[in-house]
């Protein structure tokens, strides 16, 4: 396995841009330099993220999500 991420990715399985192998591996993102752990899925050339909306569930059960533009920066977490 590579060690460097796809210019997108989501961790909604019906997704095209979804990869269970990749997810399995601990991914973070940095966006606008700030961690964040709520992001569904991201979009490094297009310069965005999608978020969870707190507890809100759209009519299917999925998680309402945001999309916020910024800089985006995936990385592997090591183990410490």
């Amino acid at each position: 396995m590579t060690d460097t991420l796809p210019d997108r990715l989501s961790n909604d399985p019906k997704s095209p841009f979804y990869d269970e192998e990749l997810l399995k591996r601990d991914i973070g993102i940095r966006f606008n330099d700030v961690e964040k752990t709520n992001v569904e899925e991201y979009c490094v050339s297009e310069g965005w993220v999608r978020v969870a909306a707190g507890n809100a569930k759209d009519r299917s059960g999925r998680p309402m999500t945001l999309k916020l533009k910024g800089k985006v920066e995936p990385y592997f977490r090591t183990a410490e």
